[in-house]
């Protein structure tokens, strides 16, 4: 009780400058988290868990399939970027792991146009990527590379495609998606062969295929073909990034921008300018503004005045203290425990999904250092 009361005595303004990173013209200051035990006298900033509770809530802003952002607020930097690269490293997706190459006359390598099709981010049935489909075990040298392949562990995929010269084509034809048939091979081209139970899983719309068809893999002339067959297995993104599950994964701490004197007329144009559309808006000057005294707007009823709306845009590009006419007028920042996150989906997992699912990673990682901590006692 004593402690809480403490901590009630700690102004607003005080709490909100201890929790903000500022932002100068050719500096960056309070760059370090301060809310721990013994940093200021006589005040308890022990970690518990009704505190956090207190302190911590989520915030989406947008939430499609493929791409979310959303705002964690009252979190330490330290657990933000474990979700971070939880979500790059650490969250299984399936991707082509082995090219069997039978004839590829193209222009591409074989290394290299494997490695362009492992890139290819591939979805399918949900329920069969994330429960049916388990880890593959690679035999060991000198072994059959099939050994170890199954329904339950590898989807097989084909590709076979062969250029020809189109009869109806205009003889002076120069385009030649045109002039030949199968000029350009997409991932559409990709054909997946299910095999076992896999077609209880993988059918019709929820068929293992590209996320996104039109990806170009190689360009083809006559007589020219390219015939192999792939195999896919789970895999992370510690392994290889082509099994990351996002395309993006990124957070930014929130912009502050506090406009210390007022801004008016064409300064407060200016002022706008100065930054990202929709962060500095225009307003007029109230009577009521004016008539108050001390406010600053004495006499300047009607004219504009600017005014922060939307801070989340802001880029901190610092531009505004380049100048000299807003010199003390207006104070940046960034809030220290308010982490904007942003994360883009390769397509196998929905995008809000995957933040759910790098908690439960983070929670079995705690899980486990438990243990081995309780069998240190011991």
């Amino acid at each position: 009780m004593a402690s809480a009361q403490k901590a009630a005595r700690i102004s607003s303004e005080e709490l909100e400058r201890r929790n903000t990173v500022g932002i100068n013209l050719e500096t960056i200051t309070d760059v370090t988290s301060v809310d721990f035990p013994g940093h200021y006298p006589n005040e308890d900033l022990a970690y518990s868990l009704d505190r956090f509770r207190d302190t911590f809530s989520v915030k989406f802003h947008s939430n499609e399939p493929l791409d979310a952002s959303f705002s964690l607020v009252g979190l330490d930097a330290s657990l933000a970027n474990a979700f971070r690269r939880i979500l790059i490293a650490e969250i299984p997706t399936l991707a082509i792991e082995n090219v069997f190459v039978e004839n590829n006359t193209s222009v591409i390598q074989d290394e290299v146009l494997a490695h362009r099709l492992g890139l290819i981010p591939f979805d399918g049935g949900r329920e069969g990527l994330h429960s049916f489909l388990k880890w593959y075990k690679k035999p060991p040298a000198g072994e059959d590379q099939y050994s170890n392949c199954f329904d339950w562990n590898t989807i097989k995929l084909e590709l076979d495609v062969t250029c020809t010269v189109n009869p109806d084509a205009a003889p002076d034809e120069k385009d030649p998606l045109k002039a030949y048939h199968n000029a350009h091979v997409y991932a559409k081209d990709i054909v997946f062969v299910p095999t076992g139970r896999q077609v209880d899983y993988f059918s019709g719309a929820n068929a293992i295929a590209p996320v996104n068809p039109d990806i170009l893999i190689a360009k083809l002339r006559p007589r020219q073909s390219i015939s192999l067959s792939m195999h896919m297995h789970k895999g992370i993104g510690a392994d290889h990034s082509k099994f990351s599950p996002v395309a993006t994964a990124s957070y930014r701490l929130l912009p502050t921008i506090r406009i210390l004197k007022p801004i008016l007329g064409a300064d407060a144009d200016k002022f706008a300018r100065c930054f990202p559309k929709g962060v500095i808006g225009l307003e007029k000057v109230t009577a009521k503004e004016a008539r108050q005294a001390g406010s600053g707007y004495e006499g300047h009823a009607g004219q504009l005045k600017a005014v922060v709306k939307d801070p989340m845009k802001d880029t901190v590009s610092r531009e505004c203290l380049r100048h000299a006419e807003f010199q003390g007028k207006v104070k940046l920042g960034r809030r220290r425990d308010h982490f904007i996150f942003s994360i883009e989906s390769t397509g196998q997992w929905d995008s809000d999904e995957l933040f759910l699912e790098s908690v439960k990673h983070l929670k079995m990682k705690c899980k486990k250092l438990e243990q081995q901590v309780i069998n240190m006692a011991r």
